[in-house]
């Protein structure tokens, strides 16, 4: 069955927001998130595994579809729903193994190549980006573009695709236009913490 994802796909970050992954996820379901994926790029697997292990309870008790980044130990441990991987992660087929076969695997890609491999994976969704430039990341790969985006969304067919990477109020709507099942967005959403709910509901109401 072809998954369905929401139209906005919040992604946690304890260094931009400065909460705790479970109170980044208390204030997204608050919003009305029905998918959240966990982001870690600075901790060990043991300092964060407690965090997420709250967050995926939390997650499972409000029915939320919750995603782990990068770490399938984490993904196992906590049991989540599925993980998301990057290009330099675990390959997909090993992350199924793994994982069986009723957990999601999402796969990122930084172009139509690498997305064409991506497709012949066995994956639930990939994601392209970044879209436009992005400050949550460092050293992320050239940005996209619009219009590769809407060539990307052909090429991807009936698979989910996710796009990624400087996507805030003022661009979400050409975002799904141009194709996109989903806008994953961080920066945007978490950069002030006590408006992450009021600014997930307003998001929301762009893409309805």
């Amino acid at each position: 069955m072809k998954l369905q994802l929401p139209k906005i796909y919040p992604i946690t970050d304890t260094a931009i927001s400065g909460l705790s992954h479970a109170e980044q996820v208390k204030r997204l379901i608050a919003g009305g998130a029905t998918l959240i994926q966990l982001r870690e790029k600075q901790k060990a697997a043991g300092d964060w595994f407690p965090d997420a292990l709250e967050a995926a309870r939390l997650c499972r008790e409000s029915g939320v579809t919750c995603i782990v980044n990068d770490r399938v130990d984490i993904a196992l441990a906590i049991d989540a729903d599925g993980v998301h991987l990057g290009q330099d992660d675990m390959p997909a087929a090993m992350a199924r193994q793994l994982l069986g076969p009723g957990k999601i695997i999402g796969l990122s890609t930084h172009s139509i190549d690498q997305l064409e491999a991506a497709l012949r994976e066995e994956i639930d969704y990939a994601a392209i980006g970044p879209i436009f430039a992005t400050s949550t990341k460092s050293d992320h790969d050239p940005t996209i573009g619009i219009e590769m985006l809407s060539k990307a969304a052909q090429t991807a067919g009936m698979m989910p695709l996710v796009a990624i990477g400087g996507i805030k109020a003022g661009n979400l709507a050409s975002i799904i236009s141009a194709g996109a099942a989903s806008a994953a967005i961080i920066g945007a959403l978490l950069s002030d913490p006590d408006k992450i709910s009021e600014r997930f509901r307003e998001y929301s109401q762009f893409t309805s």
